[in-house]
């Protein structure tokens, strides 16, 4: 798998805002938004084989609150 290049422009205080976000992980910035991206795509992923399942074996029956 090769790796390409993505430029983003972004406003100064969003950019301080991931530069802490990065500092406490001891991550780059680009290090910490190329996690948030995967993290992203894995729920995305990981939520509609979710809805696959349910829709091949049927929603779940939700329980009944407790009282």
């Amino acid at each position: 798998m090769g790796s390409t290049v993505l430029s983003l422009r972004i406003d100064g205080e969003l950019l301080d805002r991931l530069r802490g976000h990065a500092a406490k992980r001891g991550m780059s910035v680009q290090d910490y938004v190329l996690r948030t991206l995967i993290r992203d795509d894995f729920d995305e992923r990981f939520k509609a084989a979710v809805d696959e399942t349910e829709k091949f074996y049927g929603r779940a029956s939700e329980p009944e609150p407790l009282t």
